[in-house]
């Protein structure tokens, strides 16, 4: 496995030198959503017998991890391809399993370290509970285990950047923010409540919030088993685009 631990290596030194801009612009974000969104809603909504803002910021944590994971194995292997530097991935004796891993492991730390970022700055405007911390810390595993294989695959799919732009804007974009962040499904309508069942983020943000309540709108049980089929999924069309090498040995 020392091509695995030399590529992941590399792909956290990717992020992390730059970390400025990988890790510190998406926590500010998410602290201006809530700075917005608490300010106007604080005193008009309570979910789960919890604040506004209480119940906001563990679905902006998992949103910005999620949505940094995604990016991160998906900015990488598009600009490997684009710039032609994949090839010096690709010619050394590394499987495609020790590809896959090294990308989504690096993925995976640089939504967490992000979602850490958010919930330390968030800390000032509601102290966090943490009831099952077990559930916090499978869900934003595995949520982002999904989104760095997703983000692999569409970096492996795009020759050029403006189609993984599209991909990101019309797809991630869309099933993170109407996943149930800044609000609970049941005050949907209920064709609305159905929709939101069909959407996997939705469970991703589901139990994760459950792990810091231990309310949530569907049984974690069910949000668990969701996002495990996902990952497999997921990551088993991932492993079979990389074994056939397509768009990166053609």
């Amino acid at each position: 496995m020392s091509g695995f631990r030399t590529l992941l290596y590399k792909e956290v030194l990717r992020f992390w030198k730059v970390s400025f801009q990988t890790v510190g612009a998406p926590v500010l974000t998410a602290m201006l959503y809530l700075m917005i969104f608490s300010h106007v809603l604080e005193a008009h909504v309570q979910v789960h017998g919890v604040s506004y803002a209480a119940f906001l910021i563990p679905g902006l944590v998992m949103m910005s991890a999620l949505q940094n994971a995604f990016a991160n194995s998906s900015s990488s292997l598009i600009q490997s391809k684009v710039t032609g530097s994949v090839v010096f991935v690709l010619l050394p004796p590394i499987s495609y399993v020790e590809f896959f891993l090294a990308y989504v492991v690096a993925a995976m730390l640089r939504g967490m370290m992000v979602g850490v970022g958010v919930l330390l700055v968030t800390v000032w405007f509601a102290l966090p509970t943490f009831v099952e911390p077990l559930w916090i810390l499978t869900f934003i595993v595995l949520g982002g285990g999904i989104m760095g294989a997703l983000g692999m695959v569409a970096g492996i799919w795009a020759d050029k950047f403006d189609q993984l732009a599209a991909f990101q804007n019309f797809l991630i974009m869309p099933l993170t923010m109407l996943s149930g962040v800044f609000y609970s499904i049941h005050s949907l309508p209920h064709f609305w409540q159905q929709v939101s069942r069909f959407n996997p983020v939705f469970y991703m943000i589901d139990g994760f919030r459950f792990g810091f309540f231990g309310v949530s709108d569907v049984a974690p049980e069910t949000s668990l088993a969701v996002v495990a089929t996902s990952f497999l999924l997921v990551s088993a069309a991932t492993l079979m685009l990389l074994r056939s090498g397509y768009k990166l040995r053609s």
